[in-house]
């Protein structure tokens, strides 16, 4: 964490941020393949440059290497060594198998609880009013009378 004090005396303190660089499968590449090729020169260059916790995740569709900064400027001097770009470089797909974004990776949640959406207008109608339902009283009813006579046989 960082610390220090602002323009008043008022001690302030940083908040680490996460790191996430997401690599996903080609067709003829998995991304854990590229994991095991770069993932020892990838570990020591953000350990070097001041990461205070790093993780690997393998999930199927790839992999996602969170690293953990105290400041924006440890992430740029890790993002910005040539042992990192050419990792970046040598993804299994290129265009569409990279995304480096802050916080954490793949299925991890928001940083901040999610807010609730306003009712939709339509919630604003008078809902109809309920029908009078049709009761049936079985203590009036009084048994039917005497079956009626069926035919035995019919005649042709």
């Amino acid at each position: 964490m960082l610390t220090g004090y602002d323009i008043t005396g008022w001690r302030w303190i940083g908040v680490s941020e996460w790191w996430s660089i997401e690599v996903f499968d080609a067709e003829e590449l998995p991304a854990r393949r590229w994991k095991d090729s770069y993932q020892d020169q990838l570990i020591e260059a953000a350990l070097t440059n001041g990461a205070v916790y790093w993780e690997w995740h393998e999930h199927r569709y790839g992999v996602v290497f969170e690293v953990l900064f105290d400041s924006d400027a440890q992430w740029e001097a890790f993002r910005a060594l040539p042992v990192v770009r050419s990792a970046l470089d040598g993804v299994p797909d290129p265009l569409n198998g990279l995304i480096i974004y802050r916080g954490r990776g793949g299925g991890s949640g928001p940083r901040k609880p999610r807010k609730p959406k306003p009712a939709p207008s339509s919630s604003a109608m008078a809902l109809p009013e309920p029908e009078e339902e049709n009761l049936l009283h079985l203590a009036g009813i009084e048994p039917p009378g005497p079956p009626e006579a069926k035919p035995s046989r019919l005649s042709v």
